[in-house]
């Protein structure tokens, strides 16, 4: 991770994502660059190629929330990903507060005991922390101690387990960028950027896009080992500094009789 020109490392990023025709602007020619020249950026967000160079090199590190969404209208930035930029262009917060938790609350334990779909709960960078029963069923890979990101990127399991691998890898990935914030500089965050920029070339290849995108909502294709495929829906709410993770299917769906056989497989002695 770039720990000291985040904004710059972003803005370089998406600006190779943008080509000459999508911005308005003639292609061709012997261009060296396959997006959008630093000085075509300054052209079309209105501000000069010497302050927008700066931005980049890291020079000017306070941009106004103007001159920041003029660039975002510029590299096509979606709704998150403008959000994101502006978090990185405001003023640099003195002291960075650890939100990596510490032992799970007994209620929450209960919460997912109770719960009657695989649920688990996960830290900011991903690190599995709790689950059910009915999650360990669904997939080893959530068992406390993992990390969804590493399992997804690096266990051939995992990459059998899910229909679109790639799909999810993208938004995986995009998610973890966002959820990182202001805090690409924690411990864990490095040490996790680090394994896997070394051990998986998809992942240096999309870290080095700095895709941002939230990972909320949304239904996942899987492809379980004993019961078959399972269409399930997604949602992760907050709960304090952790994040709660359900996985449920469409009611009277042939997914909610194949979790239903599930569940009655993990109650049952082997």
């Amino acid at each position: 991770m770039d720990e000291e020109n985040r904004l710059g490392a972003y803005l370089a990023a998406r600006r190779a994502l943008v080509t000459p025709e999508q911005a308005g602007l003639p292609g061709g020619g012997n261009r060296r660059v396959a997006g959008l020249r630093r000085e075509e950026v300054a052209l079309l967000a209105g501000i000069s190629a010497d302050y927008y160079f700066r931005l980049e090199r890291g020079r000017d590190r306070n941009p106004s929330a103007q001159v920041l969404e003029a660039l975002a209208r510029v590299l096509q930035l979606d709704d998150v990903e403008t959000e994101y930029l502006l978090g990185l262009g405001g003023p640099t917060p003195l002291l960075r507060r650890a939100r990596r938790p510490g032992r799970v609350p007994a209620r929450l334990h209960d919460l997912l005991a109770a719960i009657g779909v695989p649920a688990f709960l996960e830290n900011r960078t991903f690190d599995v922390v709790a689950a059910n029963d009915l999650a360990l069923a669904l997939s080893p890979r959530l068992a406390p101690g993992e990390n969804r990101l590493r399992s997804l990127l690096l266990d051939p399991e995992e990459r059998a387990f899910h229909q679109d691998w790639e799909r999810a890898v993208e938004g995986f990935v995009a998610a973890f960028r966002r959820s990182l914030g202001d805090a690409e500089d924690d411990p864990r965050a490095i040490e996790l950027v680090g394994e896997l920029s070394l051990a998986s070339a998809r992942f240096r290849s999309l870290w080095a896009r700095h895709d941002v995108r939230r990972l909320e909502g949304g239904t996942a294709s899987l492809d379980h080992p004993v019961v078959g495929p399972l269409r399930l829906h997604r949602d992760k709410l907050p709960v304090g500094d952790l994040i709660l993770v359900v996985y449920y299917p469409e009611a009277r769906s042939e997914s909610a009789e194949r979790l239903e056989l599930l569940a009655l497989l993990a109650r049952t002695p082997s």
